[in-house]
């Protein structure tokens, strides 16, 4: 498979070398270490903790790891042997070289307060998502903001076309590979590598009734979370649901959209929106076997929801930015699908599955005024083939141009 050039390149390139431990998170299979291993110098080692026997090395004598594989070195997978991290600490306090050490690891809450906590000061973190849209496109990308100006939708991504890259989804080897089976690679991914990471950063020790959840979890992507009926739905308690939604969001493989308020009004909702961050995943989770059986499928509006807030969200981390992302929604169940706020201006965008939305697609963005914050150009991104003007203060723009 070709190597696909990813956009975090550029940011990790400009911010990588003031620190002398560099740590790259993400899901499993987003491509962590192929990035690393195409852009490292020659001369840094690799060394794997999947393997049993430099795991257990590095468990043991972590001391005598660090000789055996001295820096520069990349270590991949540092979650299953967080007694390095001392001794890395202790490395780096003796020579402040920049780039010693490059740490790959699964996000996971536990892995990430020991590593702030043992190397505070001195590790530069970066976060990889799956392939954008761009990356795919192999076009340049910028944070998503609807006052800027869009490309038209590319040749081939029709409606089904898009649905076609919405259910193969954004890990690089489906992606990059349509010839691959979808079923196997999910149900592999599955097996091998979520029930292991998931279950290492959440305490979950009975996969089946995990199983069962993550297909319920799946099946609200896009939807408001409501604990109770996901955990009915899934035959667990509220507290084993929160719990293992915590492992799901701490592992990257879902998000969780907050509404936006200036102070917490009765009039709105206090429920976060869940979103899987891969769709691929999600259709398989969901049994859609087919492009065109999601695309005509109860899903469909809620997982075209589901991608184009990933692509948007994965424009912002690409450039190393944590953006002020929410929703709207009160309780005469007025809704606004995204609300971006930068420099104090709001930025309101809906999600429509279509090629005509209409002017009422947009009918509730001066509802965002109440916050007593300027309005920014809004956006309904949908299906249409040219980025133009729905009224003076909104656009539409292609969602494949995302």
């Amino acid at each position: 498979m070709p190597y696909i050039r990813r956009d975090l390149e550029t940011f990790f390139k400009a911010n990588a070398p003031h620190y002398p431990v560099v740590l790259l998170t993400g899901p499993r299979q987003v491509g962590k270490t192929t990035f690393l291993q195409h852009i490292s110098e020659e001369g840094r080692c690799y060394v794997s903790l999947d393997i049993a026997r430099d795991r257990d090395l590095a468990r043991s004598d972590p001391e005598l790891f660090l000789e055996r594989y001295a820096p520069p070195v990349l270590i991949d997978e540092i979650q299953y042997a967080p007694q390095l991290l001392p001794v890395i600490k202790a490395a780096v306090d003796r020579d402040q070289r920049p780039g010693g050490f490059w740490l790959t690891g699964s996000q996971q809450f536990k892995m990430m307060r020991e590593v702030t906590e043992s190397l505070a000061g001195r590790v530069g973190i970066f976060e990889m998502m799956g392939l954008s849209n761009c990356e795919m496109e192999r076009r340049p990308a910028k944070p998503f903001l609807p006052a800027d100006d869009f490309l038209p939708a590319p040749d081939g991504l029709t409606l089904p076309g898009l649905f076609r890259r919405i259910w193969q989804g954004s890990f690089p080897k489906p992606a990059a590979s349509p010839e691959m089976d979808h079923d196997l690679f999910y149900g592999s991914y599955i097996s091998t590598y979520l029930e292991r990471d998931v279950r290492l950063s959440g305490n979950i020790g009975d996969l089946p009734r995990f199983y069962r959840f993550l297909r319920a979890a799946a099946a609200r992507t896009g939807q408001l979370l409501n604990y109770s009926d996901l955990a009915r739905d899934a035959d667990v308690s509220v507290p084993t649901a929160k719990n293992y939604l915590g492992a799901l969001v701490s592992s990257g493989v879902a998000a969780l959209l907050e509404p936006h308020f200036a102070n917490r009004n009765k009039r709105m909702t206090q429920t976060p929106k869940l979103y899987f961050l891969d769709t691929g995943l999600c259709a398989y989770l969901t049994d859609w076997s087919s492009p065109e059986t999601l695309e005509a499928g109860a899903m469909a509006g809620h997982i075209f929801e589901t991608w184009c807030f990933a692509e948007i969200l994965k424009s912002y981390r690409n450039c190393g930015r944590r953006p002020a992302l929410s929703f709207y929604r009160d309780f005469d169940q007025v809704e606004i699908d995204l609300v971006i706020e930068r420099d104090g201006v709001l930025y309101p965008v809906e999600f429509k599955k279509s090629a005509d939305p209409g002017r009422e697609s947009a009918k509730h963005f001066a509802k965002l005024e109440k916050f007593g914050k300027p309005l920014g150009m809004g956006a309904v991104v949908c299906m249409v083939r040219d980025c133009q003007a729905l009224t003076r203060t909104c656009k539409l723009i292609p969602a494949a141009s995302l």
